[in-house]
């Protein structure tokens, strides 16, 4: 296989491209750095492209690797033909090359190798000839064996047959034809364990769908409720096809001795052997797709999360609720410093509402807090009420945000922010890192493991190494487009850019504490264990304000410094005109790209990169996004009556819907269906997390905290 032709047909982008790409990423360049420091040699490939090359780079790599594996072992056999060989060298997935290997892997002690033990091979070969001329028991008699242990010629019999059902299992062209006529034509059935138990599986309590039909959501609903021993789970292929088929393929005469024989061979081959391993297939390929897909989901869910615009210049007031053991509140500066920290109870059981809403008052007067941010866990509502109470009641200008504290608690029972809050307890810090996911979200949701932010659905159900490597990748693509200050990023935060590991993140911190701020990105030469390569691949990340070179501000690369210089000159500025913003709109005076680009010794894409980072230095992406929505009044499920129109943030986006926060406590569900009126496949086709809409109520269900929206207003 031509893995290089085989990519560029999958990612239908040119073989240049994907020729470049592979050299890079062999070379051990970052996806990241690759997007956007090497768009010249790919072709301006983004990093989701390029993280699905290297993905599938990976994959068929391995398969190449299981095909030599497996050749050599047939050939160390001496079973290897030339039209097998031919086989498995086009074989394109690991389950047409598990096919192929099985009649020549080394098996446990089966029925069939009993039974060639007994000297039944010849018998099998009789049979399969069909060519008796007499009942099958004459023949038979003549491997009765009391010391093989063949007492009878049913024995013999049976034998042979266990040796040609296995022969039919092992034949990769049957076995390919049976899962994908299982898969074309067969049912996935759920039934209940018990019928008359409450769960949230009812609706496949008694389930039957194409297998070709079946939504990715529902075969993880599925697989769930099987694992927590709810639902039993099967698949019903087309059997009598299947079986005839076979017959077709094996029964070459109509030998009256034989073929009762051989039918019987073919249903025990397919029932015992065949249809176990096929459905054990099928289940674990469905899985696969749906796992990839929820995985995908996630990845897109992060990233609008990760990507969700900073509260910058604002006193912050993190707000963690809870019932008996009290609210914990931290005071954040606009730094994201902690400048004090309380616990108050004005929720259940001590309802101490006035002495909590005293404390409160006087936090805002004297730290100057002008935003709330306030956790989405229990006893937010209540919280919530309270806060409403205190914003009526004050002269000073406080609003407030429902924050997902997804991750919070693991967070705040970490190694990292026990090293980052040692005098504080796991409610402080918690309350912390709330008010700070609200004026960065990127910096202070890389501390938690990408799997506890919880952006999808089961992802506790998911391959965890697949899921963890996506999700990665996901951050990572993330804290590069936005970069990070050099002095000030912490150490969660350098460790995801390109080319830096945890321990060169901590090295980095350890030699600002050492020698101070950063004055120039050179100096990162100095810093232990991070090489001339390392160098490379995180420079253009790196930004230092107020350094040496206001270049290194921006995110042109070290590499392409002279060019920068070289540029500037031409067009009448210096160095110090990018940090007073007098470049906007340079990109005009630049009459002849291509030219230009000669000029400097740089490509034309290179080029339109420096010009837009000239014109604004380190420019935020994050901006570009649809800021929260800031409230001062509580609204209550009871408030709102079908027909209502409200602004909501999107707070999840799964298969077959949306989950918006409409600013009571209970996200409303918009269905797939009610997202537009065109047909969608994915409701992330047209909505992000984070995005801010309009939506309406179509219908309320207090008693069991449903509500139903349409985005077709």
């Amino acid at each position: 296989m031509d893995i290089l032709k085989q990519l560029t047909s999958e990612l239908n982008i040119k073989l240049w491209q994907t020729e470049a790409a592979v050299k890079l990423i062999d070379e051990g360049n970052t996806i990241p750095f690759i997007a956007r420091y090497r768009k010249e040699a790919t072709g301006s490939l983004n990093d989701e492209v390029l993280r699905n090359l290297g993905e599938r780079l990976t994959y068929l790599r391995n398969l190449e690797e299981k095909k030599e594996q497996v050749l050599s072992s047939i050939e160390e056999q001496g079973k290897l033909t030339d039209e097998l060989r031919k086989q498995i060298e086009e074989a394109q997935t690991m389950v047409a090359i598990d096919d192929l290997y099985r009649p020549y892997r080394p098996k446990k002690r089966t029925r069939a190798i009993i039974a060639k033990e007994k000297g039944l091979e010849p018998l099998a070969a009789y049979i399969s000839l069909q060519m008796a001329k007499e009942p099958i028991e004459e023949t038979a008699k003549e491997y009765i064996s009391e010391e093989k242990e063949v007492l009878t010629a049913q024995d013999a019999i049976a034998g042979a047959c266990d040796i040609i059902a296995e022969t039919i299992s092992d034949d990769a062209d049957y076995r390919t034809y049976i899962r994908n006529q299982t898969f074309k034509e067969g049912m996935i059935t759920s039934s209940a364990k018990d019928e008359e138990a409450e769960s949230v599986y009812e609706m496949y309590y008694n389930y039957t769908e194409k297998i070709s039909k079946t939504a990715d959501h529902r075969i993880l609903a599925l697989n769930r409720g099987e694992a927590e021993k709810i639902l039993t789970v099967k698949i019903e292929a087309p059997e009598d096809r299947i079986i005839l088929y076979l017959e077709k393929k094996i029964i070459k005469n109509n030998n009256q001795y034989t073929t009762p024989l051989l039918q019987s061979t073919i249903k025990d081959s397919y029932k015992r052997l065949i249809a176990p391993a096929i459905e054990r297939d099928i289940r674990n390929e469905l899985t696969d797709k749906a796992q990839e897909g929820a995985i995908r989901v996630f990845g897109k869910n992060l990233e609008q999360l990760l990507m969700q615009p900073p509260i910058a210049g604002k006193v912050v007031l993190g707000w963690d609720p809870a019932f008996r053991t009290g609210c914990k509140l931290a005071v954040v500066d606009a730094t994201g410093k902690v400048l004090d920290t309380v616990v108050i109870y004005p929720t259940a059981p001590q309802n101490k509402v006035e002495e909590a809403k005293k404390i409160v008052k006087n936090l805002i007067k004297k730290y100057g807090i002008s935003l709330i941010s306030v956790g989405n866990g229990t006893a937010s509502r209540e919280s919530e009420l309270v806060i409403v109470e205190i914003l009526k009641e004050i002269p000073e200008k406080v609003e407030y945000v429902i924050v997902n504290e997804a991750g919070a608690s693991v967070y705040s029972a970490s190694k990292l922010a026990t090293e980052e809050f040692p005098n504080f307890d796991v409610g402080q810090r918690s309350a912390a890192s709330i008010a700070r996911r609200l004026q960065d979200p990127l910096a202070e949701l890389v501390k938690i493991d990408p799997k506890a932010i919880g952006v999808g659905q089961y992802q506790h159900d998911m391959n965890q190494k697949k899921l963890g490597d996506t999700l990665t990748g996901v951050v990572e693509d993330c804290v590069n487009k936005v970069g990070v200050d050099l002095n000030t990023a912490s150490a969660s935060l350098l460790e995801y850019i390109s080319g830096i590991s945890k321990t060169i993140a901590k090295n980095i911190v350890a030699y600002r504490e050492e020698n101070g701020k950063f004055t120039n990105r050179k100096q990162l030469l100095k810093v232990a264990k991070l090489g001339p390569k390392a160098f490379e691949q995180c420079a253009g990340f790196m930004r230092i304000s107020g350094g040496d070179n206001p270049l290194d501000t921006t995110s042109v690369h070290p590499e392409t410094y002279d060019a920068a210089n070289a540029l500037l000159k031409k067009l009448g500025f210096t160095p110090d005109d990018i940090t007073s913003g007098n470049l906007i709109g340079i990109g005009l005076m630049v009459k002849d790209l291509k030219k230009t680009a000669e000029e400097l010794g740089i490509g034309e894409i290179t080029l339109q990169d420096i010009i837009k980072e000239l014109e604004k230095p380190a420019r935020d992406p994050r901006y570009e996004m649809p800021k929260p929505i800031l409230r001062t009044d509580v609204l209550e499920m009871s408030d709102l009556t079908p027909g209502m129109v409200l602004k909501g943030t999107v707070r999840n986006v799964i298969d077959f819907g949306v989950f918006v926060d409409i600013g009571v406590h209970q996200d409303g569900l918009v269905h797939i269906s009610q997202i537009c009126d065109k047909y969608i496949k994915h409701p992330l086709e047209v909505v992000s997390v984070g995005d801010i809409v309009d939506v309406k109520v179509i219908s309320v269900d207090e008693k069991k905290g449903r509500i139903q929206l349409t985005m077709k207003i």
